[in-house]
């Protein structure tokens, strides 16, 4: 690859990033409604890498307490479907768990 073109991703990196950056600090939506709407939307789609991603920070950076994450999990289960709020409910489960044994210091180093 040539230096110029190394540029061109750099560049177009940057700038995804800086509207992403721009989009969630608007202020009209907080970004705990943004962070709703973004879960909602990564369940519908069944995209569930980006869904850990998004309940971690929720859960960890407070927006979302572990109780207002499992209303999400009933809520977003009568709207798409028992078979993804399933999935959702064992991921969030999981993270749960993983944040207390994080939280308590006793992680569990295995994977």
């Amino acid at each position: 690859m040539t230096e110029p073109a190394m540029e061109t991703v750099d560049s177009f990196g940057m700038s995804a990033e800086r509207a992403f950056a721009d989009t969630w600090s608007r202020d009209i939506l907080s970004v705990r409604e943004r962070r709703l709407i973004l879960i909602s939307l990564l369940v519908g789609q069944g995209i569930d890498d980006q869904l850990e991603v998004q309940l971690d920070t929720a859960l960890r950076a407070g927006e979302l307490s572990e109780c207002e994450l499992r209303e999400v999990v009933v809520f977003l289960t009568h709207y798409a479907g028992w078979t993804r709020g399933s999935r959702l409910n064992t991921q969030v489960e999981d993270l749960i768990e993983r944040v207390r044994q994080d939280r308590s210091g006793r992680r569990d180093h295995r994977g």
